[in-house]
């Protein structure tokens, strides 16, 4: 374990909405297994055009911030160095600032998700499916871009979107090719399916769920489980759930914020779990 001096060190995470968020409930936890005592962690309304106003007022004792929705791209004028993941999926959900005051970003939601998935044994795939696009969606197809070997098929709601996706598969060096979201079901033949899209987006296709399907990644955990993820594992296939990367890419975050790994993955999962069962 490294070891990390400053006291009284802030964080929060950042969007809108965000009074659904759990990250505070994961970071308190790691604080607490850390013994991290002066250390806090809240969580504030921001969109996107009060950001660079936030940003601008805040003092040396900031540690780092998590951003969602719609901050993740929107935050990348206001910083100094974005990290390589980060500018490859052009979506910033970490930023910490350098002892020299630089705001450096990055994007921990790639790595969760190739974590969550190795937890759960996936880590090579011959092929892959994505539901949705926009942000997450483009996150998915960088974690594919390192566990894929094959053809990711990406299944969305417009022309405009599906050409998006290509656009990101080229710049990820992903083959991506997109369908249109009437044909959603053909995603279940795929032996990985990464569903990005909204609460209740999938709930009509979890009657088309086959017999024993590959291996189920929806990005939701709330409502917990999805249609789409009752019906996959009732058909016996593994479900990767949005808690799961929610833990790994906060993990990413304290490390990076706190200076301290590893960070307490179990005491994580587990506050995040409490967290939820309690809503």
């Amino acid at each position: 374990m490294t070891e990390h001096t400053p006291a009284g060190r802030r964080a929060a995470v950042l969007g809108s909405p965000i009074d659904h968020s759990l990250s505070p409930v994961l970071h308190r936890a790691a604080y607490r297994a850390l013994g991290l005592d002066t250390w806090s962690y809240g969580r504030f309304e921001v969109d996107e055009q009060a950001l660079p106003g936030f940003v601008a007022d805040l003092g040396s004792d900031w540690a780092g911030l998590s951003l969602t929705m719609p901050l993740k791209r929107a935050v990348i004028p206001l910083l100094d160095e974005i990290g390589d993941t980060a500018a490859s999926v052009g979506a910033v959900n970490t930023v910490t600032f350098a002892a020299d005051g630089r705001r450096l970003g990055d994007n921990t939601d790639v790595p969760g998700m190739v974590e969550a998935l190795r937890e759960r044994g996936v880590t090579r795939v011959a092929g892959a499916a994505v539901l949705g696009a926009g942000a997450t969606a483009s996150s998915a197809l960088a974690a594919l871009a390192q566990i894929c070997d094959g053809e990711v098929a990406a299944y969305v709601r417009s022309p405009e979107r599906a050409a998006e996706m290509r656009g990101w598969g080229e710049r990820l060096g992903v083959r991506v090719r997109t369908g249109s979201w009437e044909e959603a079901a053909r995603a279940f033949e795929a032996p990985l399916v990464i569903a990005t899209t909204p609460a209740g987006a999938t709930d009509a296709l979890a009657a088309a769920v086959p017999g024993a399907p590959g291996t189920l990644f929806d990005v939701l955990y709330e409502p917990w489980p999805t249609a789409l993820a009752a019906a996959w594992a009732a058909r016996g296939g593994e479900v990767v759930g949005g808690l799961d990367l929610l833990v790994h890419q906060a993990v990413l975050q304290v490390e990076a914020m706190t200076g301290i790994a590893p960070a307490p993955l179990k005491q994580m999962r587990a506050a995040g779990q409490a967290a939820l069962t309690s809503r």
